[in-house]
Formats: C-alpha cells, structure tokens, sequence
C-alpha cells in the first residue's frame, strides 16, 4: 500500500509561522509545500475552476512524484446538482488535463441536501474519461444504501471516507482497488485538531481494508492554525511506525513554535 498524505489546500495565511518561514513570499509556498508533501487535493476549484494554463503551471512548480486531487466545481455538484453532467465533466477534465501526470484522483463532493439517486450518480460517473480516479463524498443519509454501492463498485469509484469530530460519518466501504480519506475536524485540543489515537483507529482500519499493492489518499481539511499541517505530519510519522508506506510528510513543523 502506498498511503499518500496531504493537505486539502495549501494557501493559508495562518499557516505562515507554522508550515511557511516568514520569509518565504506567498508566492513561493507552493514549492515550499511540495518540499514537505508529495500530495495535495485542490479544493478551492470547488468554488471556482481554476483555468487549464493555472493547473499547467502549477504542474511546472511542482516535482515529477507530486499528485494533485482536485475537488470538482460546485456547478457541477451543487448547482446542477449532477444533473445534465455531460459539459462540466468535460470541462472540469479539459482543464484539470492542465496537470498532466501530476493529476490524480477527482472528488465529487455531493451537497448536504441532495438525495440519493442511484441514475444521477451513475450517468455522472458514466461521463469521466476511462482511468480517471473518482471518489465521491454524500453528505445525505439517503445514500447508504446496497444500490449506492453497487453503482460506485460497477464504475470504479471510491466512496469517500470523511470524518468529523473523530468519528465517521460515511459507511467504511470498500467500493475500489484505492481509497481516498478526508479529515474535516477533530475533538483534541486545541480545535480542530486530531489526538493521536484518533489517527491510529484511522490508520488501522485503512491497513485493514486495503491490499498491499493500493493507493489510499488521505487529505486533512481542518486548515485554521495550521491544525492539517501538523496532523498530516503526525498520520505520517504513525503510518511509518506502523509499516506502512507513506509518502513524505514533515518529520517536524518547517518552523519551531
């Protein structure tokens, strides 16, 4: 197993003094970050997709084993709500193909209110090139359901481990030969971080649901004060402890506090 872990973001102000020396401009903390991470998901194209040339010159700035995930555009999930998914997939594609080999998985990030429509989600998934790594991440209850799985399973696609609050809030199913994990908030102090045994629970039922030979991705989305940094780190550094194969996470924070 290759468990690749990072950060959903890395454009954070506060994050300065933590991850970032404050004498490295801010137009220098991606190369900053891709000399602690080897992973990162990009989730503010959520909110507005980035264009093809701003996804190729990130692709520029960063080393050859870097992956990028990226977090589709709201059009597509909120707005549309999956529906007519045909010309934002498309584009969502066209211009993530900016990223080249650096692009890795695409995260479908379904709104709290939409309910499971087993025929949405399966024409959506339907419309994504062959080979593209796609998770999705319902936030309504209505989803967990054997239909649900059986249309990621029939397509390829993960369902989206996410956990709030130290604790799942999505069934632990295995839809895929990979896995993709997000960290939204935990319960140590100080808010929003992650206690160690938390972590290790994590690790453990990652070890145990996946193969030897898959990729899991792990992205920590609870960014104030630098919470995902030093979680990351610290998944990191337990995995290692545990055998697992990670890659590189800081051995410490960039700057001491």
């Amino acid at each position: 197993m290759t468990l690749y872990v990072g950060t959903s973001g890395w454009q954070y102000k506060d994050w300065k003094g933590v991850l970032y020396p404050a004498d490295v401009p801010v137009r220098r903390w991606l190369e900053e970050y891709t000399g602690h991470f080897a992973t990162v998901e990009i989730n503010n194209a959520f909110y507005r997709l980035p264009s093809r040339e701003t996804f190729a010159s990130w692709a520029e700035r960063v080393p050859p084993d870097f992956v990028v995930a990226v977090k589709a555009s709201r059009y597509l999930t909120h707005i549309k709500r999956l529906k007519e998914p045909e010309e934002p997939v498309q584009r969502l594609m066209s211009h993530a193909a900016g990223l080249g080999a650096r692009l890795g998985p695409v995260l479908l990030q379904l709104p709290p209110t939409l309910r499971a429509d087993t025929g949405l989600l399966d024409a959506c998934l339907s419309g994504f090139p062959p080979g593209t790594r796609v998770a999705v991440e319902p936030r309504h209850p209505s989803w967990w359901t054997p239909e649900v799985r059986e249309v990621l399973r029939s397509r390829g696609a993960a369902l989206c481990w996410a956990d709030v609050l130290s604790r799942p809030v999505t069934p632990l199913w295995r839809t895929t030969d990979w896995g993709y994990v997000r960290f939204h908030q935990g319960r140590a102090h100080p808010w929003p971080h992650y206690g160690r045994r938390a972590l290790e629970t994590w690790l453990d039922r990652i070890a145990t649901t996946w193969p030897g030979d898959a990729d899991v991705y792990a992205y920590f989305n609870n960014d104030p004060g630098g919470a995902a940094v030093e979680n990351a780190a610290l998944f990191g550094r337990t995995a290692q402890r545990a055998g697992l194969r990670v890659t590189r996470t800081p051995g410490a924070l960039a700057v001491p506090r």
